[in-house]
């Protein structure tokens, strides 16, 4: 007894690419919903905008060669700079810090810095690097 055989079609002739395809574009849209970006986010301000900043509400701190930081030419650990801010978003609520960084120092200590102005929710940050000659500004 012979058997018939249903020929088998190819996979343009059905409906099962265009459902295939749907399902890929489903599937790439919910992955990059996943995306994590790894990163500093920081809310910088506008182009064009001014901010008066209070002399009194200014926080500096220094960073130098070797990676130590300093505050009015103290040196400082990370917890002792820590109470220091603390401290002083508790007097200064609009407070802004100011870290000068010198040029030879290591990345990671001014890295380890904004990340602590960032747990502490410092909201006015900013570095500028050592002007060259000696000193800082």
């Amino acid at each position: 007894m012979k058997l018939h055989r249903r020929k088998r079609r190819g996979f343009e002739d059905t409906s099962a690419s265009s459902d295939v395809a749907f399902l890929l574009i489903i599937y790439f849209i919910v992955i990059a919903g996943f995306n994590v970006n790894k990163g500093f986010l920081m809310n910088l301000p506008a182009k064009d905008s001014t901010r008066l900043i209070l002399k009194d509400d200014l926080l500096r701190f220094d960073l130098d060669g070797a990676g130590n930081l300093l505050h009015q030419g103290t040196p400082l650990d990370r917890g002792l700079a820590e109470r220091e801010i603390r401290g002083a978003i508790a007097a200064h609520p609009n407070l802004a810090v100011i870290l000068t960084v010198d040029a030879k120092a290591p990345w990671q200590a001014v890295i380890s810095f904004v990340e602590l102005a960032q747990k502490l929710d410092v909201e006015t940050f900013s570095f500028i690097m050592k002007k060259n000659g000696g000193g800082f500004p």
